[in-house]
């Protein structure tokens, strides 16, 4: 994913988290500000040295902002001690002594302390990357980053690792973590990064970007929004070809089949509803469905003149509008740059077993 225009500070002490849908630039961000990848452009300054001149010494810089991977990248060949101590011992000339000292601290923060004398492959997958995030304290970074630290652990390894790094952060250590642990993220995070196709989408507090974020990519990203979009340009459309994609839909979706019902006449009405106006204007029809909150809606959206198709003067008869009222727990009506709104929130039916 190539980055673009990425403007941000971290300060010190600032747990800052990055999320954002797959692909989308995150790793190649912690990658570019630990020089293992480099930027084509731009700069990049810890403590006010730009890391990218020239001059600079990469390895010290990398003693300083260490990374921890979603991988965990242990030596296979070496103990759990061995591995905290090699980098302290080649790198910074520690004793052998004062480097297992600090080791077997390490390993006692991290609640392994008993298990030095083990192999990485002894170990589970939480176990091991508990060792990673050991082995990059042995450095003494003042900053970490970390890259999906959790992503290849099984989910009840997963709360291990978290703890650890609420640790860390407790104890004001400086952190850039790229995460798909949401709550996680709002626990811990002083700021979060919403990263959307190679830029910062969004930045704020973690209450500002979870409970009220301000752009449609992370509302959807947050609240986990699947979508279907259809686009009707004439009266003589495909009406069962779209039923056929609606249900694949709701069927990726696992909906239960009084909620695809419901979905399904809501749309026929409508259509039939919008029926004189689709010789003259397009229609525009999203379903969206919110894992978060469970919540399925169907918005429909037409420009021109402002026309509200529900109002009672512009229908032919009730009866439609009748059981679209039926379905629906409410129905939004905007009009705004020149374009007509209609948002229906569908009642939500029991799951069938």
């Amino acid at each position: 994913m190539v980055l673009k225009d990425i403007t941000t500070e971290i300060k010190k002490g600032e747990i800052v988290s990055i999320i954002g849908p797959s692909g989308t630039g995150k790793s190649t961000l912690l990658r570019c500000l630990n020089l293992l990848e480099y930027p084509t452009s731009g700069s990049i300054y810890i403590n006010g040295i730009d890391i990218l001149d020239k001059k600079v010494d990469v390895a010290k810089i990398r003693q300083k902002m260490n990374m921890v991977f979603q991988s965990f990248n242990l030596f296979s060949h070496l103990s759990v001690l061995e591995n905290l101590t090699i980098g302290p011992i080649k790198l910074r000339g520690m004793s052998k002594e004062v480097a297992r000292a600090k080791a077997l601290e390490l390993l006692r923060l991290v609640g392994l302390a008993e298990k030095t004398g083990n192999y990485p492959d002894e170990l589970s997958g939480g176990q091991q990357q508990r060792v990673a995030i050991a082995r990059c304290l042995a450095m003494e970074p003042e900053i970490i980053l970390f890259d999906e630290p959790t992503s290849a652990l099984d989910p009840t390894m997963v709360r291990e690792v978290l703890s650890v790094i609420r640790r860390l952060a407790k104890e004001g250590m400086t952190m850039a973590i790229v995460t798909h642990e949401m709550d996680f993220a709002r626990d811990v995070s002083n700021r979060v990064l919403y990263m959307d196709e190679g830029l910062i989408y969004e930045e704020g507090t973690p209450e500002q970007i979870f409970e009220h974020p301000q752009k449609e990519k992370t509302k959807a990203f947050i609240n986990r929004i699947l979508s279907y979009t259809c686009r009707i340009t004439s009266p003589d459309y495909d009406l069962y070809a779209m039923n056929a994609e609606i249900e694949a839909f709701c069927d990726k979706r696992i909906l239960s089949k009084q909620t695809r019902y419901n979905l399904l006449l809501l749309v026929e009405e409508l259509l039939q509803i919008y029926r004189p106006y689709l010789s003259r204007v397009a229609l525009e029809m999203t379903i969206a469905y919110s894992e978060k909150n469970e919540c399925l809606e169907l918005i429909c959206e037409s420009a021109g003149e402002k026309v509200n198709p529900l109002v009672r003067e512009n229908l032919v008869d009730d009866l439609g509008l009748m059981i679209i009222k039926n379905l629906s727990e409410s129905i939004d009506y905007k009009w705004s740059d020149g374009k007509n709104r209609l948002q229906f929130v569908i009642k939500k039916t029991p799951l069938e077993g």
